[in-house]
């Protein structure tokens, strides 16, 4: 298992005794560090950083490009399945195509999609408090990567049996990525890749730090949604909201970045009013897959809806930050 994995008990009870009083933004909390997590990131961190430099000194260019078609791949499984299929249902998807993004999502070794769309539904549910696992009103360092170094807040704790997860635990494809979690995962994100890239003709050194590289790129652009987009930006469709739009973060992600629009309508498969153009890579993929049958059922929100809530609760800006004059 990655060992940032948390508690992943499958159980949809309720605790006895929850308190249904609004969790606060930032209470005090004395953390419980997660020892074995710090050591692999600060390891990961160096190997990555290595294997930067590796990138201009002796690795073949085509093993740089490798790198980036198994990114590619695994922030796919990310941000087409984890987020948008799974955590959101934005769309749904035939078999094979749930076979595909549930191994895209172990190359991406970012714990169990149990695991994973339980914590993101938890911070929709109630984003920037306490019972938001990647709290950002207790700052950047934690939203990002802090919240994973240590121990669950107690409302993170509390309130995971008030999520819906019947639709995860019924889906015979993320049981299987549960149950097989210990070698499914390390063998996909650090076995197969490595291996591959060792038979074409790599040293192991190249392979090895390359694909931690790799790694943390798919990780820390995961992490930036939950500490860039949740602390700078403007807020054109929901000014209560911390979640803001981000214009680099939207690059960066492949089409995950404008987020106040996500947090708005966090069901559009398309994760961005930018809809289906050339930024928005992901959202063209699961466009490629409706063609060819096998997405279906994709969810939009309609020009109407959208420009009735930007009247409502936006902050006078369009999505590009720029004060609108009229509506």
């Amino acid at each position: 298992m990655p060992p940032f994995e948390k508690s992943d008990v499958l159980t949809t009870d309720i605790k006895e005794h929850v308190s249904m009083d609004e969790p606060t933004k930032a209470g005090p909390w004395k953390h419980e560090y997660i020892v074995q997590n710090i050591v692999f990131f600060l390891y990961c961190y160096i190997a990555g950083v290595y294997g930067v430099y590796q990138c201009f000194t002796t690795a073949k260019w085509w093993s740089v490009v490798y790198m980036f078609v198994v990114f590619v791949t695994g922030t796919l499984g990310i941000i087409a399945g984890a987020h948008r299929l799974w955590s959101h249902k934005a769309y749904k998807a035939k078999k094979p195509l749930e076979i595909f993004l549930m191994l895209c999502h172990c190359l991406a070794y970012q714990r169990t999609l149990v695991t994973w769309v339980r914590d993101h539904r938890l911070h929709h549910k109630y984003s920037d408090t306490d019972a938001d696992p990647h709290n950002s009103s207790r700052g950047f360092f934690f939203s990002h990567i802090g919240w994973l170094l240590v121990k669950n807040h107690p409302e993170v704790e509390k309130r995971k049996g008030l999520v819906d997860m019947s639709d995860v635990y019924a889906n015979p494809v993320l049981m299987y990525q549960k149950r097989n979690a210990k070698w499914l995962l390390p063998l996909i994100s650090f076995g197969v890749p490595v291996g591959i890239h060792y038979i074409l003709g790599e040293s192991f050194s190249v392979c090895w730090h390359l694909n931690i590289l790799r790694y943390m790129l798919d990780s820390n652009l995961t992490f930036l949604t939950n500490s860039l987009a949740h602390s700078w930006g403007h807020r054109p469709y929901d000014k209560t909201m911390v979640a803001c739009q981000n214009f680099p973060l939207l690059l960066a992600t492949m089409g995950d970045g404008f987020h106040n629009f996500h947090h708005a309508f966090p069901w559009d498969y398309r994760g961005a009013e930018l809809g289906n153009n050339c930024i928005n890579h992901v959202t063209k993929f699961i466009d490629f897959c409706a063609y060819k049958g096998w997405a279906y059922d994709l969810k939009v929100a309609s020009e109407g809806v959208i420009r009735n809530r930007m009247k409502r609760t936006g902050d006078g800006t369009d999505l590009w930050g720029k004060k609108l004059v009229e509506f």
